[in-house]
């Protein structure tokens, strides 16, 4: 039996335009991502007791464009967050 049905279109797939981003196969964000899961694991999940180290990770992801920029409003954080910049 043939995998290919003449006639049938080809499966082109799109990526969504949010809620989806690149791998760091690079590594580039490795270091703030290990302190984020360790910090969750001493915590025993606890995120809201990790939000310098989840900032980090997601600011290295942003500047390295592993993931869209946005508004730091928009991801969680407060403005206290915001100005309490590293």
């Amino acid at each position: 039996m043939s995998s290919m049905t003449f006639g049938q279109k080809s499966f082109q797939p799109t990526p969504p335009d949010k809620g989806s981003f690149p791998l760091d196969h690079e590594g580039l964000c490795k270091k703030s991502m290990i302190s984020y899961m360790k910090c969750l694991f001493i915590n025993k999940n606890d995120n809201s007791a990790c939000r310098k180290e989840a900032k980090e990770y997601l600011s290295c992801r942003m500047d390295n464009n592993l993931m869209a920029k946005e508004e730091w409003t928009k991801l969680g954080f407060t403005t206290e967050d915001v100005s309490n910049k590293q």
